[in-house]
């Protein structure tokens, strides 16, 4: 499995691509971490500066090369993202800074999510972590990777009731976070706040399972071919794959192993 896997739409290498993605991010938004002003979306989520100068930045920096890929981004109107994504044309699904919140708060958990989507599939992934210097990659059918390193999801040999769990509660159904709370399946709970950088953290075997009730796009398509090619486990709460080519949220159940995968989708009362 070569570490220097070729996205499969341009000339372009995975190496090459987190480059791009760890300079922009240095120069762009490290230097505004805890020193940015917020304001507020209509969804009540916040935005800064700094996401829009990385998401613009970001563009052209991949337009010099892939002058043929549009880039889809969290900070654009709505009605431009939905032409994009009606387009039919291969996309740059990019979230600048997911974690927002943390990032403005000084909190050292948010990262940026690169997807290359092609075909109504995600080719190409990349989540970067800057203030740990960890780039989590993947390419459709080669595998994914930590930095250069190969990431393979290993059997944890856990027990459910052993495990760690990332879970947003806040955008689960009432009755399923009480059911969490009265009947809890796991060993402890976690919440850092970057729905790609949590997933990217099971895949690495920092965490055992995730949960999240409506995601984003640009939240977790890279993340999520990320959790597939090193090997974890990963559904919405009605038993379908994860990933989406709309606009539309998806929820994610997905585990380290099958093991727990099976067990987490059993307590979960979700299909197969």
């Amino acid at each position: 499995m070569a570490s220097t896997a070729i996205l499969k739409h341009m000339d372009i290498d995975r190496q090459q691509l987190q480059q791009i993605v760890r300079d922009v991010a240095n120069a762009t938004i490290m230097p505004l971490f805890n020193n940015v002003s917020r304001q507020y979306k209509k969804d009540g989520s916040i935005v800064t500066t700094a996401d829009k100068a990385m998401q613009h930045n970001l563009k052209q920096r991949l337009a010099e090369i892939c002058p043929d890929v549009a880039l889809l981004g969290e900070e654009m109107p709505p009605e431009e993202q939905q032409a994009l994504m009606d387009s039919g044309q291969p996309l740059w699904c990019v979230d600048p800074i997911d974690g927002t919140s943390n990032f403005a708060a000084g909190l050292p958990f948010f990262s940026v999510s690169v997807a290359l989507i092609e075909k109504g599939k995600v080719t190409t992934a990349m989540v970067l972590d800057p203030v740990r210097d960890e780039s989590f990659t993947a390419v459709l059918g080669h595998g994914a990777w930590l930095n250069d390193k190969p990431m393979i999801a290993e059997n944890m040999g856990l027990e459910l009731k052993r495990s760690i769990a990332f879970i947003d509660f806040k955008r689960l159904p009432n009755a399923l976070g009480k059911q969490l709370i009265s009947d809890r399946p796991y060993g402890s709970q976690r919440n850092q706040g970057s729905i790609a950088l949590e997933l990217c953290w099971l895949a690495a075997g920092r965490g055992h399972l995730y949960l999240h009730g409506g995601q984003h796009i640009w939240d977790y398509a890279a993340a999520d071919l990320i959790v597939s090619e090193a090997g974890a486990y990963a559904c919405t709460l009605e038993g379908n794959a994860v990933f989406s080519n709309s606009l539309e949220q998806r929820s994610s159940c997905a585990a380290i192993d099958r093991t727990l995968f099976d067990e987490w989708r059993n307590y979960l009362n979700i299909p197969e």
